[in-house]
């Protein structure tokens, strides 16, 4: 797998995403790219639903653990953000364009906010680049600690789910 994510390379967030400017100071900002083949959806919403549906089993896992530990805190577990409305998995939708859905979550310990942004312009050979990318701002020390913990598996997850979804084939541009 170590050679397969060489796939997905580390990339600032992007300047035209809708996220970059969102918090005065951030704890965490990353962002990774992948490459779209030619022919793939550039619809940011399909593209976010088919990366979060399609992520490894082992994510799920991971899920249940954090869980169990925040519920301790009572921060808000995946499987009551699951059930709440305008969601796409466990992420509120706060914006979306032609070119980019913004998804994410306030709480009282940090807010946070993902991007799934398509390229506007073709990249060379016809293919397209996709950017994932996450901010967070943290309101305590809970947030901070939760962060340092969490920040490692994030990426690890974010970079995981696009390397997935490349292996499961993208969704196609009408399909």
């Amino acid at each position: 797998m170590r050679r397969e994510f060489e796939l997905i390379t580390s990339v600032p967030v992007p300047v035209r995403s809708g996220i970059t400017h969102l918090y005065k100071t951030m704890n965490l900002a990353d962002a990774f790219a992948i490459r779209l083949p030619a022919g793939t959806s550039s619809n940011p919403d399909l593209l976010a639903r088919f990366i979060l549906s399609h992520q490894p089993s082992w994510i799920g896992g991971l899920m249940k653990v954090r869980d169990t530990i925040v519920a301790c805190f009572g921060l808000k577990t995946a499987k009551q953000l699951a059930t709440l409305a305008n969601r796409v998995g466990i992420f509120k939708v706060y914006s979306t364009n032609q070119t980019e859905i913004v998804l994410g979550e306030d709480d009282k310990h940090l807010d946070f906010r993902i991007s799934i942004l398509c390229a506007e312009e073709a990249e060379p050979e016809g293919s397209r680049q996709l950017v994932f990318s996450t901010v967070v701002q943290c309101h305590n020390r809970l947030g901070r600690a939760y962060i340092l913990v969490i920040a490692p598996f994030h990426r690890l997850v974010v970079k995981a789910s696009l390397l997935r979804a490349a292996r499961v084939g993208w969704p196609l541009a009408g399909g």
